[in-house]
Formats: C-alpha cells, sequence, structure tokens
C-alpha cells in the first residue's frame, strides 16, 4: 500500500490506478451481489442490454474522502426513488464510458467536469432491469457547485468513503422479482436506505480496492 491515510481520496486514486484481481473483462462475475445471484445472472447475460455507465464521485477531503450519491425522483420510469449514482445511457456521440459517466454527471447534478478526474473502471454490473453497467471510478475537487436536475433527481447528498468500505456495514436482503428471489446488499445510512445495483456496484469497489 501506498502509506496513505485509507480513506483519503488521494488512497483511493493510488488504488484505483493499481487494482488487483482478474482483468476488468473477466471479474464482474466475481463481484457483489453477481455472487449472490448465480442463476438470475445467467438469465440476464442471455439478454440484449442497454449499455450505460455511471460515475463514482469520491471528493477529495482530507482522510475521510466522501462519495456523492444521488436520490432519484419518484417520477423516474426505472429505479425511481432510489438511491443512486449519477449515471444514464451510453449514447452514440459518446467516445467511451468516461465520456457517458461525466455527461451524465453534468446533466443530472451540475458537476463541472474540471472538478472531476476519472482514475479507472470496476468490472460491468449487469442489471436485471436491462443495462450493462460500466462503473467509472472518479476524484473530484472540491469548489464544484450542485445543481441537481428536476426532472431526474431529488436530492443530492454526500456518504463518507470510510462508512461504504465497511462490511460491517454491508447487510444482506431478498425480494421475490419477476418470479425469482433476488438478493442483494443494503447500506443503511441514516434515514437513507442504500441498495439494490448502487450496494452492488458498492460492495464491487470494496472487493476490487479495499478487501
Amino acid at each position: 500500500m501506498s502509506g496513505l491515510p485509507l480513506y483519503s481520496a488521494a488512497e483511493f486514486r493510488h488504488r484505483a490506478l493499481n487494482q488487483i484481481g482478474a482483468p476488468l473483462e473477466h471479474a464482474w462475475r466475481e463481484h457483489g451481489d453477481h455472487i449472490l445471484n448465480p442463476d438470475s445472472l445467467l438469465e440476464v447475460e442471455g439478454r440484449k442490454l442497454k449499455d450505460a455507465a455511471v460515475l463514482i464521485p469520491v471528493v477529495e477531503d482530507g482522510d475521510d474522502a466522501k462519495v456523492i450519491l444521488t436520490q432519484r425522483t419518484t417520477r423516474m420510469r426505472k429505479h425511481s426513488g432510489q438511491i443512486a449514482f449519477p449515471g444514464g445511457g451510453i449514447d452514440e456521440g459518446d467516445l467511451s464510458p468516461e465520456t457517458a459517466a461525466l455527461r451524465e454527471a453534468q446533466e443530472e447534478i451540475g458537476l463541472d467536469p474540471s472538478f472531476v478526474e476519472t482514475v479507472g473502471r470496476l468490472p460491468q454490473y449487469l442489471a436485471g432491469t436491462g443495462f450493462r453497467i460500466i462503473p467509472v471510478l472518479a476524484v473530484v475537487q472540491r469548489g464544484f457547485t450542485v445543481v441537481p436536475n428536476p426532472d431526474e433527481v431529488d436530492s443530492v447528498f454526500e456518504v463518507p468513503l470510510s462508512f461504504l468500505m465497511n462490511p460491517a456495514n454491508h447487510q444482506r436482503d431478498s425480494l421475490p422479482w419477476q418470479g425469482i428471489v433476488r438478493h442483494f446488499y443494503v447500506m443503511p445510512y441514516g434515514e437513507r436506505r442504500i441498495w439494490g445495483i448502487t450496494a452492488g456496484i458498492l460492495r464491487t469497489l470494496y472487493e476490487r480496492l479495499y478487501r
């Protein structure tokens, strides 16, 4: 390890750039809630999925960096009201998942890309709702202004990286969904309930960088 404070943005950058483990294109099966749902994963893998990207924005904040998350509006067609990373579909004009994630973050929460440094990716996440998601890791410098898009985002908030990377905060739950039982992670944070895709990606972040 680098000797930097464990949960600083600088240490996060170092770990993101020096990930240890299977190459990204092969590692996704071995992480997050994909491990918990092998049968449903096979079903999703066989479907035509829409490519999407999300930004995992880790904000420089001394020894305990913060992660920006959003609360989606209840008017959204998919994942309404849930906690999410800024992100969305990869458009034809997007040169890369990084381009898409930065564009979506600017559109959703007004995050100016000039404050953002992308530092890597996590393995893809296959969502039962029909998306192949590329999580883009990024370090964000303070000084940015958040302007939520009211059509998509009810609120924007920050959670300490140390909380999200503590496995003691990674609870498990399950629900019946489309005729099968779906297992997932839940990370309660105050009155917020981080679960589903977002918690699955955060669990993968822990497994790739902090376990």
